[in-house]
């Protein structure tokens, strides 16, 4: 392979020096080192490009362990001398200045799949001498000595030069012949091993069955058993395998040797457990994550009748701000020390801390008494959150809010507890934070159908599940009806019909109330259009729409234009649409923001103030917003439904009518639900009113009806 000086082929030669020196006294190969190198070469280029590759090919990367296999790499060792050259020096000289972290990720990745086709390329391998073994030893049995001769050279080639270790022993457990791996595996002293008696090597980890197996495997009753089993190694370590035990039986069938096969599988084990580990920890503070947090929050949820859990949901207050301000790094500095105190409140058993991510923690705690146990446990937190955390040499004030579910187990699914937890955090949260909650049923059900309904809100308007009901509005004067208020519907599928209040705020959260206030719109002038028609040569005046603008639509820059199109659109003349627009929505209104409201008021759009007195709006403000009509909330009128009237209701009521009078606007009362109401705001000069005293919303069936009526006395 040539190369210019310093270029990727010569970085991937450097790589496969340092790969071939580092592995070359674990394999059993016949090769010099040099040799070694040049068939490591290969690999080394295979692996630098994967390194690369714009997509990761674990076939390719498996196919690299296996060859490792194949080049005699199959010493106690060699894989992990193997795994940690990767490791160390793959992205050094192979990444050509690559982005680190993507790199670092894709090589371990890459070491995770060579590790793989390793351990499968060399289970292979194991199973085939295996295999090897087993024959020659039942080719060994019941021959005359000319071929008894043979199989026992045979036996003994497999036997000596085999990478598994084979060790034969009698019926009472002394090991009498071991082979050179099977000494290597017990640190390579022939005493360690040869004349030892296999009972002795019991071992804490010993699964209950092993040992029956074995009873019965030197009695005659089973031919042979396969389990995994460790063993303590004379200097104290602890050797893992995978063992096959065989009954050896002489020419009558009598049981006579055992033969065992051991598989080296402890760097295997280890890999596995740091894997475990890397995926159930957080890399950060080396707290559970959440896949371990999971599991045993399942476990918990799954251990049967009579036990209780309980959990907090911890979310630190105004950590963004801290992460925006001083930066990630002192960030997460702060999280490994919150991260610290967090562990040392969950000190007693059955007491668990996780971190879910970013700033979010959960504990998890399983005594009886749940109740209690986990209201200690948030106060501790809260406690162990007092104290400044010092990064950089700021003092920063660390607070959080906790959401605490306590239950019983198996009647919840752990995302459910979860869900509940985390709705009943941001519940402590809305309330001020630096505090905790208790989880409340209600308030769970009550989140959980209000994220529904915003969900659910996109496709309902393509679906046409909306529709609008009308409220007559009746002139006070004569009683005649001049026109109604649009109220919008939604016929959920599920809840039924829904009123406003349900869910235009959830529409005018997720920005729906755009489209959503152009459809009714668009509806109720059409409306106001038929009704114009059907009354046209009568002598009642013009019927009138009034729609509802959200505070959202007033900032949206196609206001003006959208209903100047729909007008036009209808061919309804603009003086047949008003516009309500609530009196907290124009507080502190500047000029911008009543810019639009100007140009649809100059173009003959009448501008209602809705819910006008429940406010804190300066009533000079009137003289300089473009409105034409106030509406009085209903709580004005309240006063009023008693005999006699609250004398300081109607105080207020008639100097709101003289101030509007005075400045041209019209009055217009809501919430008139008797007879006696109309009158007495007749008499204090109100223009209009609506109500059920006239009608409830309905279809603009029945204000025509309604209309109809009056057109003919």
């Amino acid at each position: 392979m040539s190369a210019e000086p310093d270029g990727p082929e010569d970085r991937v030669r450097r790589f496969a020096t340092i790969w071939s020196r580092a592995v070359f006294p674990a394999t059993s190969t016949s090769l010099t080192r040099p040799e070694f190198e040049e068939q490591l070469l290969p690999l080394a280029g295979r692996l630098s490009e994967m390194l690369r590759a714009r997509t990761f090919d674990a076939a390719e990367a498996r196919a690299i362990g296996a060859a490792l296999v194949d080049a005699h790499c199959t010493g106690p060792e060699a894989l992990t001398r193997a795994l940690d050259c990767i490791d160390a020096y793959l992205v050094l000289y192979c990444g050509e200045d690559g982005p680190q972290d993507d790199l670092r990720a894709r090589s371990a990745r890459l070491q995770h799949a060579v590790a793989a086709g390793f351990a499968q390329a060399l289970r292979e391998r194991t199973l085939a001498e295996q295999e090897a073994i087993a024959q020659a030893a039942l080719r060994a049995q019941g021959v005359v000595a000319q071929a008894l001769h043979t199989s026992e050279a045979r036996f003994r080639a497999v036997f000596e030069g085999a990478a598994i270790g084979i060790g034969i022993a009698d019926l009472d457990g002394n090991v009498l012949e071991a082979n050179q791996a099977l000494l290597r595996m017990f640190g390579g002293s022939e005493q360690s091993v040869r004349g030892r008696n296999f009972r002795e090597w019991t071992h804490a980890d010993d699964a209950p069955q092993v040992w029956r197996l074995y009873e019965e495997l030197v009695r005659g009753e089973r031919e042979h058993y396969h389990v995994e089993k460790a063993f303590y190694r004379p200097d104290g370590t602890v050797l893992w395998t995978n063992l096959t035990v065989s009954l050896l039986r002489d020419a009558d069938g009598n049981p006579q040797y055992q033969l065992a096969l051991m598989e080296d599988t402890t760097e295997r084990r280890l890999l596995n457990l740091r894997l475990r580990y890397e995926a159930t920890h957080d890399a950060l503070t080396g707290l559970p994550n959440r896949t371990l947090f999971f599991e045993r929050l399942e476990k918990v949820l799954n251990a049967g009748e009579g036990r209780r859990f309980g959990l907090c949901y911890l979310d630190l207050d105004g950590f963004k701000t801290i992460n925006d301000s001083l930066g990630h790094a002192a960030g997460d500095r702060l999280l490994v020390e919150v991260a610290d105190r967090l562990q040392a409140c969950a000190t007693a058993p059955g007491e668990m801390v996780a971190r879910l991510g970013g700033d979010e923690f959960v504990a998890l705690t399983t005594g009886p008494d749940s109740r209690r146990e986990v209201d200690e446990l948030a106060a501790r937190i809260m406690n162990a959150l007092v104290s400044p955390v010092t990064v950089e040499g700021r003092e920063l004030t660390v607070r959080g809010s906790i959401g605490i579910v306590e239950g019983a187990a198996g009647e919840r699914s752990a995302a459910e507890v979860l869900r509940s937890a985390d709705i009943t955090m941001y519940r402590a949260k809305s309330a001020g934070g630096n505090r905790f909650e208790l989880a409340d049923a209600e308030a769970d059900a009550r989140v959980i159908t209000r994220h529904g309904l915003t969900t659910a809100l996109p496709m309902a308007l393509e679906r046409s599940e909306f529709f609008i009901e009308y409220q007559p509005l009746v002139h006070l004067g004569d009683g005649s009806v001049r026109g109604a208020e649009a109220l919008v519907r939604w016929l959920h599928p599920q809840h039924g019909v829904l009123g406003p209040d349900r869910f235009i705020p959830l529409a005018e959260h997720t920005g729906l109330i755009v489209p959503l206030g152009r459809w009714v719109l668009e509806q109720s002038v059409r409306q106001a259009r038929d009704w114009r028609e059907r009354h046209a040569g009568t002598a009642t005046a013009p019927l009138r729409i009034n729609v509802n603008l959200s505070p959202c639509q007033l900032t949206h820059a196609g206001l003006v234009q959208d209903t100047v199109d729909i007008l036009q659109a209808a061919g309804v003349e603009p003086d047949a649409l008003c516009l309500e627009v609530t009196e907290s929505a124009l507080i502190g209104a500047d000029d911008d923001l009543l810019k639009p409201l100007r140009r649809l008021a100059e173009m003959g759009v009448d501008i209602a103030l809705d819910d006008f007195g429940t406010g804190y709006s300066n009533l000079a403000n009137l003289r300089r917003l473009p409105v034409s009509i106030l509406k009085l909330d209903r709580s004005f009128t309240q006063g009023m439904q008693q005999f006699p009237a609250d004398p300081v209701d109607l105080k207020i009521v008639e100097g709101i009518v003289s101030l509007a009078h005075s400045l041209d606007l019209a009055v217009t009362v809501e919430g008139v639900e008797t007879g006696a109401q109309a009158e007495q705001l007749r008499i204090l000069g109100c223009d209009t009113a609506q109500g059920w005293y006239y009608a409830r919303p309905g279809p603009p069936e029945r204000l025509h009806e309604l209309a109809l009526v009056d057109a003919t006395g």
